[in-house]
């Protein structure tokens, strides 16, 4: 099993996304970060250098979060961004998400946010059905990643973008992926609905607020 390292990308990654999408993805990861301001508990896989952490814990005061990074410099980047006062609500692992132990049932969402586009398509079905597992029934799933439109100039641009993404980063990082898996379709599939979903940068980008079955019927859900 390949696992992915950002390492070597983790000081200039801010400065590179900057440069290539201006503030776009930022705008993606924080559009429904707010709806997640009651949650107790979350789980929060391949925050990267900690901008979405910064944020979720000024949006859920009352939140503790559990953050997973594979990168041990991003943990690191991310960890200097946390106010000494939150710190204590912050439990930092550095993990691969595909292998680590969750715990069944135990937070009330999840965000992977620009995250799963990393692994392949099978890759992401058995991580999403691992992760189901571990969200109480009817609690959230913040998800953001790039997109393809279905046709037109906007599907001939967002290959493009999205296939140098996949060269740079598949040399930089060694992530397992060659194309986007349909992560969107895979969290439905596993028992979450979309709430809320917003479109942005000529469809290049989606960001979508899923919510969990109530019952244990999900797929994952460790009563089905």
């Amino acid at each position: 099993m390949m696992v992915a390292s950002f390492d070597s990308v983790a000081p200039i990654y801010q400065w590179m996304e900057r440069l290539a999408f201006g503030g776009a993805l930022e705008r993606a990861r924080f559009a429904h970060v707010d709806a997640l301001r009651t949650c107790r508990s979350i789980l929060l896989l391949g925050d990267g250098d900690g901008r979405f952490l910064e944020r979720l814990l000024a949006a859920a005061p009352g939140a503790r979060v559990h953050s997973v990074d594979a990168s041990a410099a991003m943990l690191a980047l991310a960890a200097a961004r946390v106010a000494p006062a939150d710190r204590v609500r912050v439990k930092f692992e550095n993990a691969d998400a595909r292998t680590i132990a969750l715990p069944l049932a135990a937070y009330d969402a999840v965000a992977t946010l620009f995250f799963l586009d990393c692994f392949t398509p099978e890759e992401t079905r058995a991580l999403v059905t691992r992760v189901a597992g571990s969200i109480r029934p009817g609690g959230q799933w913040l998800f953001a990643d790039f997109a393809v439109p279905e046709g037109g100039w906007r599907r001939c641009y967002s290959r493009v973008v999205v296939g140098g993404l996949y060269a740079f980063f598949r040399w930089r990082a060694r992530i397992s992926a060659r194309r986007l898996p349909d992560s969107e379709r895979t969290i439905a599939g596993a028992g979450f609905r979309a709430e809320v979903s917003s479109t942005l940068a000529q469809g290049l980008l989606r960001s979508v607020l899923f919510r969990g079955e109530t019952t244990s019927a999900r797929i994952g859900d460790p009563g089905a």
